[in-house]
């Protein structure tokens, strides 16, 4: 029996390799943690004719203009490995891994490119149900979120093409109404015995000739062979030539096996190190002052405005352009009031560096995994004063500025993969 648990979905991505152009799939090569409720979706996009004259009051035709797609990786509980694919397809110029002990550091910049790298993604519905692969999706905003007591949080917003292959197929047999078996055309059934293959047919139906509707189909055994022969109650009594539909998953390709995820530990904030006022000389982040107990939390965006759309020389079904429309990045700090440091930087108006290292569990003495976060140029906006239960509280919205010799931001992985978005 088919298992319809959303506990046994999974999903996968090719985070180490970047798709060579788009639209076209990359090899899937790392499967990820995300949230239990991430569902990558496909939009549709339908049109009906009620703009048109048809003689008719309301309208009588959809037009299908194929899809895009969407939805959210959310990481409740981020790993080092997980900022490093993010990152890297967020800001778009990740430097291959250099060697660091048995690790590797990741050293990532944002593009100039207004064009960013692409992922292929895939997801698994239930254990048995489905699989679909994505491709060219594109992170349209990051969000790095270190709370008090917490683990550090990732959420990225991914935005895709609409290209989509699933492993199911409908194929469409000619046989007499009163068949008790279907040979497939070409196809096996997935499976490597008569339960998982039975389950691997989802659904089987009739044109019933006399009257011209659609007849579900009882079937009982699929064959190992190929192509399938399927097993059925006959629908009908007479030898008249029908059409069925058959709705089943063939023998998989290679992307329906999901590659093993890559075990690290999570970051916990409690390891979280921030310093504002600092100065990023090109390779170390210079003096600064430091924040720890008095933080609440502290997040960073990163909004690429992709924008996706359907350009001629493509396709209907799916869209052939993904630009970005200009970066914008934020920093939010809400802190306890225990000082004027902040009110002061807004009287002065000052840039300021910014720093944020979350370190983790060795993977071998002396080497951490970690994220180290630098932005060289920054603003304080706003730093809004208020009351946290009994201890005063301020709020400081920072701008990203981009600056003249280091750009706007610098993000350091450390951990044991190789490369991300290569």
């Amino acid at each position: 029996m088919r298992n319809y648990l959303a506990d046994y979905n999974l999903l996968a991505v090719s985070a180490n390799a970047k798709e060579s152009a788009l639209n076209t799939e990359q090899t899937l090569d790392t499967s990820l943690l995300v949230a239990k409720g991430n569902v990558i979706g496909l939009a549709p996009r339908r049109e009906d004719n009620r703009d048109e004259l048809t003689g008719k009051e309301e309208p009588d035709t959809v037009y299908d203009l194929g899809a895009l797609s969407e939805g959210s990786l959310d990481f409740e509980k981020a790993q080092a490995q997980h900022f490093g694919f993010g990152y890297a397809y967020a800001l778009g110029s990740p430097a291959a891994g250099s060697a660091w002990g048995t690790g590797y550091k990741h050293v990532i910049a944002p593009t100039a490119n207004m064009f960013l790298p692409s992922f292929t993604l895939g997801q698994r519905f239930g254990q048995t149900i489905m699989k679909r692969r994505y491709a060219s999706m594109h992170i349209d905003q990051l969000t790095t979120t270190f709370a008090k007591d917490s683990w550090a949080k990732l959420a990225l917003n991914v935005k895709g093409t609409g290209r989509f292959t699933d492993n199911m197929y409908k194929e469409t047999v000619s046989a007499v109404y009163n068949a008790a078996s279907l040979t497939l055309a070409a196809n096996g059934v997935h499976g490597a015995d008569a339960a998982t293959r039975l389950d691997n047919v989802h659904a089987i139906r009739v044109l019933v000739p006399t009257t011209g509707e659609w007849k579900d189909v009882a079937f009982s055994a699929v064959s190992s062979a190929t192509p399938a022969v399927i097993t059925i109650t006959a629908p009908g009594g007479v030898a008249t030539s029908t059409s069925y539909e058959i709705l089943y998953v063939p023998t998989e390709p290679a992307w329906c096996t999901f590659p093993a995820r890559v075990t690290e530990p999570p970051l916990r904030v409690t390891d979280l190190v921030v310093t504002v006022g600092g100065k990023w000389n090109g390779t170390a982040f210079l003096e600064g002052h430091a924040m720890s107990s008095e933080i609440e939390s502290i997040e960073h965006v990163v909004n690429n405005s992709m924008s996706i759309e359907f350009r001629p020389g493509g396709t209907g079904s799916h869209a052939n352009y993904a630009i970005r429309q200009g970066r914008v990045q934020t920093l939010r700090l809400n802190r306890q009031l225990r000082d004027f440091i902040m009110q002061q930087k807004i009287k002065d108006n000052e840039y300021l560096g910014v720093r944020m290292k979350a370190t983790g569990a060795e993977f071998e003495t002396g080497k951490n995994y970690y994220v180290d976060v630098v932005f060289p140029r920054c603003n304080v906006l706003k730093a809004d004063i208020s009351v946290n239960g009994k201890v005063l509280a301020e709020a400081g919205d920072l701008i990203v500025l981009q600056d003249d010799t280091y750009g706007s931001v610098r993000v350091e992985v450390a951990n044991k993969v190789s490369g991300y978005a290569q």
